[in-house]
């Protein structure tokens, strides 16, 4: 099973709360983060793209970095570990995210991949006046779908005149070619997005569910692994979940409830407005998805809290899913986290005894 980090590109991390963990992102931040999951042996890192937070009194999100220009960045320092940068489709044409890409590609020496960002938030692109409006909610995956296959074309031939719906080339030139393929993830949720994953996607990340209930991905997992054989297609799914770890699991729970005491309303309301934009209720990663129950205060990320000892024993359990390529794993703070990870609750890991 691969485990990759999905490392605090906007501030806070993934914790809505004024008593959780508070930090800032830097590329220094990020950089010591990405050197400790490669020394411990994880297999990849990721960063998301958020063009406009949360507000509230945390300022949730309010302050993020860029997603490739950070993994270029990381590409330079690191050795092993895959790297993955989230593209915007609606902000970044698709010839010049490919371009960017196989730049990366080649600082990375072909460690590079892309996460597709259909875009759910509106506030993100309307305060840049390039929201397409409504109808992008129905359509946005058939925007991706032409979007990636625009990439694909111009990273395997160097060249493209695709002639879609939304996408027009003439004689699009790219050169050179990526040192190595280029894989592309996403994140749908919805029977839409999961067909797209299927039928574009190399890995589908699947949103983790409740506490301490991994196997309960075991359904989203399934219609991931239905699709993949309808197209042919291999697409790993790779759920995502937060740690939140102590030496027991009395220690570890009361984090959770002092997290819980801070949670930060006006943040999860204004996120929760957003969402709500979309009239059809779409299950996608979307704040209707991320403000369920039990705690949208991280947005409702599938949580694994206690012990390192009861940690490793749920994370063996994400294994036994069939389907299940992989896991991709944030923290309420990452350098203590990464470091507890590696040090005591991986090499309790069934599952990562090859590491």
């Amino acid at each position: 099973m691969d485990i990759g980090v999905f490392i605090p590109i906007a501030n806070n991390g993934w914790i809505m709360s004024a008593t959780s963990p508070q930090y800032m992102p830097t590329f220094d931040l990020n950089k010591e983060i990405t050197l400790k999951a490669e020394k411990y042996g994880l297999d990849f890192a990721l960063s998301m793209i958020k063009l406009h937070g949360f507000g509230g009194k945390t300022e949730f999100w309010d302050y993020a970095m860029e997603s490739f220009t950070l993994m270029a960045g990381l590409a330079a320092v690191t050795e092993r570990i895959k790297l993955y940068a989230s593209v915007p489709v609606l902000a970044i044409p698709a010839p010049i995210a490919a371009r960017m890409a196989v730049t990366v590609d080649s600082i990375s020496h072909g460690r590079f991949g892309i996460n597709i960002v259909s875009g759910w938030q509106k506030a993100e692109y309307d305060q840049m006046n390039i929201w397409p409006g409504q109808e992008h909610f129905l359509n946005r995956y058939e925007f991706c779908a032409e979007y990636v296959t625009v990439m694909k074309e111009l990273w395997e031939t160097g060249q493209s005149d695709f002639k879609g719906r939304f996408l027009t080339m003439n004689d699009c030139r790219l050169l050179p070619k990526p040192e190595a393929k280029i894989d592309i993830v996403c994140a749908g949720q919805s029977q839409t997005g999961v067909d797209f994953a299927a039928a574009h996607a190399d890995y589908n990340f699947c949103f983790g569910m409740g506490l301490n209930e991994p196997k309960k991905c075991a359904e989203a997992v399934q219609r991931n692994v239905d699709a993949a054989k309808k197209t042919g297609r291999k697409c790993g799914a790779l759920l995502l979940f937060m740690i939140i770890a102590a030496e027991t699991d009395e220690a570890a729970w009361a984090k959770w409830e002092h997290y819980k005491e801070g949670a930060d309303i006006d943040a999860i309301a204004w996120m929760n407005s957003q969402g709500e934009a979309d009239t059809r209720k779409s299950i996608d990663v979307s704040a209707i998805y991320m403000s369920r129950p039990p705690s949208a205060m991280n947005l409702n990320i599938g949580t694994l809290v206690g012990s390192y000892v009861t940690v490793a024993r749920l994370m063996d359990e994400i294994d036994e899913i069939e389907g299940a390529a992989g896991v991709l794993l944030t923290f309420d703070d990452f350098l203590e986290g990464m470091d507890a990870f590696g040090q005591h609750i991986q090499p309790l890991m069934k599952s990562r005894a090859h590491v």
